[in-house]
């Protein structure tokens, strides 16, 4: 009975809100505008540099840096982001949320300089640009840009307009058209270098500034260069800093204050993701990648009062011949790659930037441990063999592939090269939004096999190498080849199979946040709708909060199933 009874209840809802909706006299579009995040401007070096030894025989990408971030084409990816913004009719204003510059903060210059084109494409299109600070751009304790120094350099941009500032930060409103206003938060810490500096006083005041533009007959729209909600799992654990604070609580809170729409930065991805309150308000965060990071993109934004539409852009090409004059040293081939696709390019130009970073930072060094510290020596092997395992090729004679059949894992053939190729080929789909692929797929399945063959590997070589290192030493002079923790390992493995019971366990505790990696929520990341201002209504909470109940319900039985699927298996294993 009381299934039957929430259903109908839910049905109702739909059916009120789809009239409603459909009451709606004025569909007509109200806004359009351009969203852009973290631009990285660096002014482009005179000639070009080697900035990544470990590609030095990389014949076009020996350069990219490990943030993967194309900084010499930076101004001119700039340019070419604004041209279209130009001309393109329907686009009324350019909104830019943060890290406008990359060396902001110690480097006044790049702001001038990013200032001054924004200023030329004002005085050139009439479209009005609206700035708020990022992470990169200013800073209260280290550098020569103060907030009071970023205002002041991007005045004409949202400042000079301002009907609302917050002391002490870089904080403002501004109208959008007739229908719309503009809350542009500065999430950013006064003086840390990525976390946010959200307070209750900034939420307070967001909240009061909703309220003002609903008694003024607008409706608010929220800019700030932190996320508000997740756009990976745990992203509050793995990534802590790219999220504000109490992320839960301050999406509905927002959301409670009738704040529908909200774009950020800072994450450098292409994501789309919404919450609904528990009063069955629904507030929805567009993360925006860099502009100068693959895939090169910004979004466009058509408001009504029915509903809210976006499209990804990518930026596909750049003046070549004002990049060579101003920095020499570019090859005839990367100028021609670059001319035949720039978002392939700077596809590529992130993978070998994202592998170099992880090679740095999969070093002793780096972990921290020295040589004489406790577990130093198994640390190094661990490590050791991993980076070992990423470099090795995944088919052909001594392949991964190969090797893996030993431990009885059989991997999937692919046009995938070694492990670095697929773990980089990975981020970029992050990077690039809507990685929507089953967990059947070729790159799941590559990727947990890889990942399976790493555990059993690495662990049998600390075993050998540290544990076992005496007793080894006896058998390699007797001929035996395999150390006592290999063989047994990959003994075990023909005999029970590729997966242990503890692994079968921690299996079935990652499945969901595989899972959620895999297959994205129900907002698309890169183009679609989602329900304008206009279709708020006592039925559309109630819809809202009926859907998120069932989906959520929903969710958490997937989980419940993934558990359940594993301990039969650990079962069938107990039983051999």
């Amino acid at each position: 009975m009381i299934p039957r009874i929430v259903s109908i209840i839910l049905s109702l809802g739909l059916i009120t809100a789809a009239a409603v909706s459909g009451m709606q006299a004025d569909i007509s579009e109200q806004l359009c505008f351009a969203a852009g995040s973290d631009l990285h401007y660096n002014e482009p070096e005179e000639e070009l540099t080697e900035t990544n030894p470990e590609l030095l025989d990389d014949p076009v990408f020996w350069y990219a840096n490990r943030r993967a971030a194309m900084e010499n084409e930076s101004g001119f990816i700039i340019d070419e982001f604004l041209n279209q913004c130009a001309e393109n009719d329907d686009i009324d204003f350019v909104l830019l949320c943060g890290d406008l510059a990359d060396d902001g903060k110690i480097n006044r210059q790049q702001h001038e300089d990013v200032a001054a084109k924004l200023e030329k494409f004002e005085q050139e299109t009439g479209k009005q640009v609206y700035v708020i600070n990022g992470n990169h751009d200013a800073s209260l304790n280290k550098g020569d840009t103060s907030f009071d120094d970023f205002m002041s350099i991007y005045h004409n941009f949202g400042y000079d307009e301002a009907i609302d500032t917050l002391d002490g930060t870089c904080s403002y409103t501004a109208d959008l058209g007739d229908t719309y206003r503009l809350i542009a938060l500065d999430s950013c810490s006064e003086t840390k270098s990525t976390e946010d500096g959200m307070t209750l006083e900034k939420i307070n005041w967001v909240t009061d500034c909703a309220e003002k533009a609903y008694n003024d007959g607008r409706y608010p729209i929220l800019m700030m260069h932190h996320n508000i909600l997740e756009h990976m799992p745990l992203q509050r654990i793995i990534s802590h800093n790219f999220i504000v604070r109490f992320h839960n609580t301050t999406s509905e809170i927002f959301a409670d204050a009738g704040i529908k729409f909200v774009i950020t930065g800072h994450e450098h991805c292409s994501d789309a993701t919404s919450f609904t309150s528990a009063l069955g308000n629904t507030i929805t965060d567009f993360s925006t990648t860099s502009l100068s990071m693959f895939p090169l993109a910004y979004r466009v934004f058509r408001f009504s009062e029915k509903e809210i539409k976006y499209e990804l852009k990518t930026i596909e090409k750049i003046d070549t011949d004002a990049l060579t004059q101003a920095t020499s040293g570019y090859t005839e081939e990367q100028i021609s790659l670059m001319n035949e696709g720039l978002n392939e390019y700077s596809k590529q130009f992130l993978k070998a930037g994202v592998e170099y970073r992880l090679k740095l930072g999969l070093t002793m060094e780096k972990i921290g441990i020295e040589e004489g510290e406790p577990f130093y020596n198994l640390v190094s092997t661990a490590v050791g063999s991993l980076c070992e395992t990423l470099d090795t090729p995944l088919y052909g004679k001594g392949g991964l592939q190969e090797k893996a059949k030993e431990y009885n894992i059989n991997m999937p053939d692919s046009d995938y090269e070694d492990g670095w190729d697929l773990a980089t080929e990975l981020v970029a789909w992050h990077y690039a939004g809507c990685e929507n692929f089953p967990l059947d797929s070729t790159e799941v399945t590559l990727f947990l096999d890889i990942v399976n063959y790493i555990l059993r590997d690495t662990l049998s070589d600390v075993g050998d190498e540290v544990v076992l290192a005496g007793l080894n030493s006896i058998l390699d002079k007797i001929g035996v080849i395999d150390g006592l923790s290999t063989g047994f390992t990959k003994l075990a493995s023909k005999v029970f199979g590729p997966v242990t019971a503890i692994e079968y366990v921690l299996l079935g505790i990652a499945s969901p946040i595989i899972e959620k990696f895999a297959n994205d929520d129900e907002v698309n990341d890169n183009n679609g709708s989602i329900p304008g201002y206009g279709t708020s209504s006592t039925a559309t909470q109630i819809a809202n909060t009926s859907t998120h109940f069932f989906s959520s319900l929903g969710k958490m039985f997937i989980n419940v199933g993934y558990f359940f699927r594993y301990f039969i298996r650990i079962f069938n294993f107990a039983t051999v």
